[in-house]
């Protein structure tokens, strides 16, 4: 996968950049709800040396367009798998999410990445998009005993829980959104660092 050297404009509002991915002639435009913690990987790259403004910018589109795959669904919540109508003549939807890929399995990437992007740059508006996830979650995935996997994001009244709920929820996605809602970054970028499951580990002074 390598970037595109432009980005994807869908109309006035959206702007949508993504990865190219050829596979056997065919090209697709998707993105993974997986894949949206490389948005504050790029934020935390220029936090460390800012001269590489790219790579905030390029934070900044990324998440954008993480955001917008579960602002575009009835319930708020990402597919695990969207795909971009990049045809402007199309009438198919922005997003285009097939019935395989439907599901949201509670990730904590996106909500990772706005953890990181609100620190770094301030903007509360990061912490606005975590709030009407969290939102969603706690209405369209809570359950008795806990919160569920859904197998339908499009479907706001029939969503389908899996009675399923993946450790991770309770160790990154739960964390992840409890540090975004502080004002204050309880841990400072300089002195740790997060591993990729959310565990905390200290930086060398030098």
């Amino acid at each position: 996968m390598i970037p595109r050297d432009r980005d994807v404009i869908l109309d006035d509002e959206k702007y949508f950049t993504l990865l190219e991915n050829n596979v056997m002639e065919n090209q697709y435009f998707y993105s993974i709800d997986l894949t949206c913690f490389l948005a504050g990987n790029m934020a935390l790259g220029w936090n460390f040396q800012r001269d590489l403004t790219y790579l905030l910018d390029m934070a900044k589109y990324l998440t954008k367009t993480c955001y917008q795959m579960y602002a575009e669904q009835a319930t708020g919540l990402s597919p695990e798998i969207a795909y971009f109508n990049i045809d402007s003549n199309s009438n198919e939807s922005t997003i285009i999410v097939r019935d395989n890929d439907a599901h949201n399995l509670l990730r904590p990437e996106l909500i990772e990445s706005l953890y990181y992007m609100y620190h770094i740059t301030g903007n509360e508006m990061y912490q606005e998009w975590g709030w009407n996830i969290f939102q969603s979650f706690e209405k369209y995935t809570r359950q008795d005993e806990g919160y569920s996997s859904i197998n339908d994001v499009r479907n706001k009244d029939n969503v389908r829980p899996r009675d399923k709920m993946e450790s991770y929820f309770l160790a990154e996605t739960l964390k992840y959104f409890y540090l975004l809602f502080h004002t204050t970054n309880l841990f400072p970028f300089n002195q740790w660092l997060f591993n990729t499951e959310a565990h905390l580990l200290p930086t060398y002074n030098n």
